[in-house]
C-alpha cells in the first residue's frame, strides 16, 4: 500500500484474496483506497482486486498492463496501462514500466514524489521481475515461451534497469520460497544498487551466456 498524506489517496498494490488487512490499515490511517494496481497475471496466489474494489462500493479504479493483449489482461480491470502511463495519488505518481520476462505483460511501478523530485523515482515495486538477489523466471509458460520471455527478461534487465538510479529502492513482490525465482532472498526490500552488485542476475554477460547461468539449478516448474 502507498499514499499521500495530504490527499489521503491510497493505491493497493497486488492484492491478495483476503483483503480485510488493506481496508483496515486505510481506515486507522486515514487514507481512502481510490486505486488498485496489479504487475501481471498471478498462477500462485488468488487476486483480491474484484472483492477489495467490492468493498469499497466500486470507487475503487483496478488498473493493470495492457501489454500482453487480450489474453493477458484480467476481465474485471477497469484499466488497461501501457508503457508510461502514470496514475497520480496526488504528489505521489506511479509510473507503469514495462518489464516482460516472467511474464509477457509484466509491469513494474516506479513511485515518485513530487515534493522531492518530479524527475527521479523515489522507488519501484518491481513484482516478479527483481528480487532480493534474483530476478523472476521465465520458464513457467513451457518451452515455447521460454524461449521469447527470457529473451525479454533479457531486454528487461539490461535495457530498462540502467535508467534508474543505484539509490532506487525495490520492493518487490515474493520473498524467499516463491518459485518464481530460484534464489530469492529472505529480505522485503532491497536497493538497486546493492542488487547491481551482488544479484547474479543482474550482473552484464553476453546474453547466450547469461541465459544458461540464470536457467541452470533452475527449480522444476510447479504444475
Amino acid at each position: 500500500m502507498v499514499g499521500d498524506e495530504k490527499t489521503k489517496q491510497c493505491a493497493v498494490i497486488d492484492p491478495t484474496r483476503d483483503v480485510d488487512d488493506y481496508v483496515e490499515t486505510a481506515r486507522r490511517e486515514g487514507l481512502r483506497i481510490t486505486h488498485i494496481l496489479e504487475m501481471h497475471v498471478h498462477a500462485d496466489f488468488v487476486s483480491g482486486s474484484a472483492e477489495l474494489k467490492a468493498r469499497l462500493g466500486d470507487e475503487a479504479q483496478v488498473a493493470v498492463s495492457g501489454m500482453g493483449g487480450a489474453e493477458w489482461t484480467p476481465p474485471y480491470a477497469d484499466r488497461a496501462v501501457a508503457d508510461g502511463d502514470e496514475i497520480a495519488l496526488g504528489s505521489v505518481r506511479l509510473k507503469a514500466v514495462h518489464t516482460p520476462g516472467h511474464t509477457y505483460e509484466h509491469v513494474a511501478w516506479a513511485l515518485f514524489d513530487d515534493t522531492r523530485s518530479k524527475d527521479v523515482p523515489w522507488m519501484i515495486f518491481t513484482g516478479d521481475f527483481v528480487f532480493v538477489g534474483d530476478v523472476g523466471r521465465p520458464d513457467l509458460l513451457g518451452e515455447e515461451a521460454r524461449k521469447k520471455l527470457v529473451h525479454q527478461l533479457y531486454e528487461s534487465v539490461f535495457g530498462v534497469l540502467p535508467a534508474l538510479p543505484d539509490f532506487t529502492e525495490v520492493y518487490p513482490g515474493h520473498g524467499a520460497g516463491s518459485l518464481c525465482g530460484k534464489a530469492i532472498g529472505s529480505r522485503g526490500n532491497s536497493s538497486l544498487g546493492f542488487e547491481r552488485r551482488f544479484n547474479a542476475a543482474l550482473q552484464p554477460k553476453d546474453e547466450p551466456d547469461w541465459v544458461a547461468s540464470l536457467l541452470k539449478g533452475m527449480p522444476i516448474a510447479p504444475p
